[in-house]
């Protein structure tokens, strides 16, 4: 049975550290230059401070995919809190079932309660899920562009 739980980085930093990894190996771009580093002492002192949430989908306790946002008023709007993703993923035997959707769901409902706005999520131009966030009543607002500029680490 799956299970949707707000959990705080330091129930979860062992057992995601190696999700993060394979979801690196899976997203990320630039990876000759960028390599996966987490500072989960900066996760801590967002989540201390109230502006990290960290949501987790598990099957019969075993973790399969989280999302994770950074929520704070925004300059241009300070009455609204906007909640931006930082990382979003399940695992890929959990795809294509309702499990993302239904943890999108429960942590729009978790941040609503606790007061925020707007939620935004990011999403892999190599990877969509444009789809799902469209079912869930999503808009498609923006796009994004990086480059490197730093060339070795």
């Amino acid at each position: 049975m799956i299970e949707y739980v707000h959990e705080k980085v330091d129930d979860v930093v062992n057992e995601i550290t190696p999700i993060l990894e394979e979801h690196w190996e899976e997203v990320a771009v630039n990876k000759e230059v960028i390599k996966l580093n987490p500072d989960f002492n900066a996760y801590r002192t967002l989540e201390t401070a109230g502006n990290l949430a960290l949501f987790t989908a598990r099957d019969e306790g075993v973790l399969v995919g989280y999302f994770v946002v950074i929520a704070n008023y925004n300059p241009h709007y300070k009455d609204h809190i906007f909640a931006i993703n930082d990382v979003i993923y399940l695992k890929p035997e959990y795809r294509g079932t309702m499990v993302g959707s239904e943890l999108i769901s429960y942590a729009e409902k978790r941040l609503k309660e606790a007061g925020t706005s707007v939620l935004v999520i990011n999403t892999k131009t190599h990877i969509p899920f444009d789809s799902v966030l469209s079912r869930l009543g999503y808009t498609h607002v923006e796009n994004t562009y990086s480059k490197v500029l730093k060339e070795e680490i």
